[in-house]
């Protein structure tokens, strides 16, 4: 008879602490970074990627980078005026919305948004993106593929058959259309075709320093405009990303 799976002993000293710990040590830390830097730019992320976050942050070892729960980086900064960390920390505690995060770095203010104007890197899109343009298959050959990719090409949904060995398109094929929500079967495709869609790229919304307090860098227009299309970040990223 087989051993029940229930009766299997799990050991636990492997397991890393979360939930409060967790949230006590961001607030620390984020305050930490309040006394440390100059300035904090609010920063929103275009289909945000953790692999380039993290060459992002060697590139800019000598400033920090905090993208997580906005409820618990808004604890540490100051809800009110009564308990901000700093005078005027507030107004940016209360402009955490939505997908976004903290730039905290003594570089000049003209350097970093020069730098954030300039970079930007093309990468694929993943199902949940609206694409801006049409791509279309024409009918016929397409050698670019091995034979044995063939059945899983007609798994995502394109019409293609092998023709003397040859992965050959049996009609003409839409994959998307400008405007449209990809669905995962579709960022596949593209991604097997090589076209990069997206784009990943920071844009500056606000900046505090304790000498001029919090400004604006954009309009609530164009803070909606900047956001759409971006891609939702996987829990599993936030979570790292808070660390």
């Amino acid at each position: 008879m087989p051993k029940s799976k229930r009766d299997k002993k799990i050991s636990l000293t492997k397991t890393s602490k979360k939930g409060l710990a967790l949230k006590q040590q961001i607030v620390e830390d984020v305050r930490n970074c309040v006394e440390k830097y100059v300035r904090i730019f609010l920063i929103s992320v275009h289909n945000m990627r953790n692999n380039k976050l993290k060459d992002l942050r060697a590139e800019w070892k000598d400033s920090r980078f905090f993208f997580g729960k906005n409820k618990v980086i808004a604890l540490a900064l100051g809800k009110s005026s009564k308990d901000e960390v700093t005078e005027g920390i507030h107004k940016l505690s209360a402009a955490l919305k939505g997908q976004c995060g903290l730039l905290f770095t003594n570089r000049k203010k003209h350097e970093v948004l020069k730098w954030m104007e300039e970079y930007e890197e093309a990468d694929y899109a993943r199902s949940g993106f609206v694409v801006q343009e049409t791509i279309t298959l024409p009918e016929g050959p397409m050698p670019d593929f091995p034979h044995s990719i063939e059945p899983h090409l007609r798994q995502l949904g394109m019409p293609t058959a092998l023709q003397k060995g040859i992965v050959t398109l049996i009609k003409e094929y839409t994959v998307c259309k400008s405007g449209q929500t990809l669905t995962p079967e579709q960022a596949r495709i593209l991604k097997l075709l090589d076209k990069p869609l997206a784009t990943f790229k920071m844009i500056p919304l606000g900046v505090f320093s304790k000498k001029h307090g919090y400004k604006k860098l954009v309009s609530e227009d164009d803070v909606k405009e900047n956001i759409e299309g971006q891609m939702v970040v996987e829990e599993e990223e936030e979570k790292e990303d808070n660390t």
